[in-house]
């Protein structure tokens, strides 16, 4: 029997969305979801989402407007941990966009290997464990996911099981992505030399975008409630941002 998930949901801003992260505030939230340029850190694209809508959900779609409709040629993408999904790295593949996306740490259940302990070897289509016991290819799911399983009876007898999986059946299941090879061509890129350039610069641009908005220009709390008063309020302030931004660079011309 499947059970719905639980959504809450404001009685004040039916359009927020209910927001926990490790290491953020609790509670009701919209997300402003911003693109700048490398060379000027001028704003080029911005989007209001609840609290609760992922920030890789809209980044694709909002790329593809940004090249469509105003012709920019993007060559290299500079994005944080919360991008780092096999959608997104295989979107920007299909594009031919060098992404550069930061590593994104994963807790393993204490007391059991992590996944990077087991080897993809790519030309058996097999994983193989800490144990040196090769684990097959079984199945595909419907979120892409392919499924490699170990066999129950050596891993009955193997002195790793403790520290290998908690499973009954003593069968260990081990997946990956049908995109996987993408994304680790991202991570290449991030340890590559322009890689580590390129995401040197977010601190400088996209960091400090957010950061001026919100000390600069009271983008810290909505001013009114409901999503479109709020993407009013984001392109407002985007706009500000950027007329000082061109301003300054007019006068290190003049």
């Amino acid at each position: 029997m499947n059970e719905d998930k639980e959504v809450k949901v404001s009685t004040t801003d039916p359009d927020s969305g209910y927001m926990y992260r490790e290491g953020k505030p609790e509670g009701f939230f919209y997300l402003d979801h911003r693109t700048v340029d490398v060379k000027y850190n001028l704003i080029t694209d911005v989007f209001v989402t609840p609290g609760n809508v992922h920030d890789s959900v809209p980044y694709l779609s909002r790329l593809d407007r940004q090249r469509h409709q105003f012709g920019f040629q993007v060559e290299a993408v500079a994005l944080d941990s919360g991008y780092m999904t096999t959608p997104i790295c295989k979107g920007l593949e299909e594009r031919n966009i060098f992404g550069v996306i930061a590593h994104r740490r994963f807790h393993p259940t204490k007391g059991l290997f992590p996944k990077w302990k087991f080897t993809y070897d790519g030309t058996r289509n097999v994983y193989v464990c800490p144990a040196q016991q090769v684990l097959p290819y079984r199945t595909t799911d419907r979120q892409g996911y392919r499924h490699y399983a170990s066999d129950p009876k050596q891993c009955a007898s193997c002195p790793l099981l403790a520290t290998c999986t908690r499973s009954q059946t003593k069968r260990k299941i081990v997946t990956r992505h049908i995109w996987e090879d993408s994304k680790e061509h991202v991570r290449l890129n991030r340890l590559s030399k322009s890689g580590k350039r390129l995401y040197r610069k977010r601190k400088e641009t996209i960091e400090r975008s957010f950061a001026d908005a919100k000390q600069l220009h009271g983008f810290r709390y909505c001013r009114l409630r409901g999503l479109g008063n709020v993407m009013e309020q984001a392109l407002m302030t985007a706009a500000v941002q950027n007329m000082k931004k061109i301003a300054l660079h007019l006068e290190k011309r003049g």
